[in-house]
């Protein structure tokens, strides 16, 4: 199947939706399909974008820039997108996260929106149109909570036409290069991999180090300003800020932590606080957690329980109760045959159900789109 792929955001960057499209072309290549991707200019000062992914098939990609930050500028960039699909030939299908540009090239091919939150950043009307336009084939959310939600927020939308699909990862990989973590000879290692912005719980952290001084904790992700913000004020001798990570060095991070932390707050923020995500995230962090077989900690949030079962494939823990992270902790660094066997039933799960190859058959299951078109390519 020929597949256009279409992301508003920038590749390569910091931001974590980027890793996930990747990820999903990435796979969508790996199924046998002709995937092109339509993104926005890269952030990030790599070289080159699949090696900073650690992608393994080098699909076309075509980068369209924002005129500027207005639904204007980005309907605009839209157009620029559309018109590119079709100079490059009809795809039998597109697929995206970015509205804009999925509003003004519905009606070249049909599509599939994937959705991560309910967007309360567009223009009035914009989501409803495009989950009402003829050739939407699918909707992909990503948790049953975000299913529910967008089904009551838009009662005209089919909930047949809604699939969800969590966040994945793909098998663990061995580290191209040795990671020299700084700590004590001995001492037990607690990660944490991810931004450090509101709602990650990154003060629960610092609070544990301080209340842990016998274990190191190492916190691997965060633009400069954020890393600045928690570290500049931090004067724990056990805790160590790594900064920001190409995605195709975390595995030789994450084979290094004895236990990793999920400490999610209530409330969930993106960047800058533009959208709270608590009520429907699916973290890949969880997902990259379990598929190197960790010993998880991970907050008490209701969403989290579509994935995470506590005393199976992690111990779960209420976000706001320190002692009870602390001794959750201390309970998997004195019990390794624990550690083993959550880390062992959280990687088990992931190579069963949760790689970024299953998930992309599973979101093109059954569409029936190149019959429609006439096309040739893999279903």
């Amino acid at each position: 199947m020929r597949i256009a792929y279409l992301h508003g955001g920038s590749i390569p960057s910091f931001w974590a939706n980027n890793v996930h499209v990747m990820r999903m072309c990435d796979a969508f290549a790996s199924a046998g399909h002709d995937i092109t991707l339509y993104a926005a200019p890269g952030t990030y000062p790599a070289d080159d974008a699949y090696a900073y992914y650690g992608v393994r098939h080098r699909f076309p990609m075509h980068t369209v820039a924002v005129p500027d930050h207005s639904p204007a500028g980005y309907r605009q960039r839209g157009e620029r997108v559309s018109e590119l699909l079709v100079r490059d030939g009809v795809p039998d299908l597109i697929y995206g996260r970015d509205p804009y540009s999925l509003t003004v090239a519905a009606d070249v091919a049909p599509f599939v929106y994937e959705v991560h939150q309910i967007r309360a950043d567009l223009p009035p009307g914009t989501e409803q149109r495009l989950l009402a336009h003829p050739r939407l084939a699918r909707v992909v959310v990503i948790t049953h909570a975000l299913a529910h939600d967008l089904c009551t927020t838009y009662p005209r939308l089919d909930p047949a036409a809604v699939l969800v699909v969590p966040d994945c990862a793909d098998p663990p990989r061995t580290a191209t290069e040795p990671v020299r973590l700084p700590g004590r000879a001995g001492v037990p290692r607690i990660g944490y991999v991810g931004h450090l912005y509101d709602g990650r719980g990154i003060d629960l952290i610092l609070d544990l180090a301080e209340r842990l001084p016998g274990l190191d904790f190492h916190l691997v992700g965060g633009t400069p300003e954020d890393r600045d913000r928690w570290e500049r004020p931090c004067a724990l001798a056990n805790v160590y800020f790594h900064g920001h990570r190409p995605p195709a060095e975390l595995p030789g991070y994450l084979p290094r932590f004895d236990v990793v932390l999920a400490p999610y707050e209530e409330k969930v923020y993106l960047t800058g606080r533009l959208g709270e995500t608590g009520r429907w995230t699916s973290p890949m962090k969880l997902f990259e957690y379990m598929s190197y077989g960790r010993a998880i900690v991970v907050s008490d949030l209701p969403v989290l329980h579509e994935v995470m079962t506590d005393r199976v494939n992690c111990l779960i823990r209420p976000p706001a109760d320190p002692p009870a992270w602390a001794d959750a902790i201390l309970e998997l660094v004195a019990d390794e045959e624990l550690r083993r066997s959550l880390g062992d039933e959280a990687q088990r799960q992931v190579l069963d159900r949760y790689t970024w190859r299953r998930r992309a058959d599973v979101v093109l299951a059954a569409l029936d789109v190149p019959k429609k078109l006439g096309g040739t390519g893999p279903a």
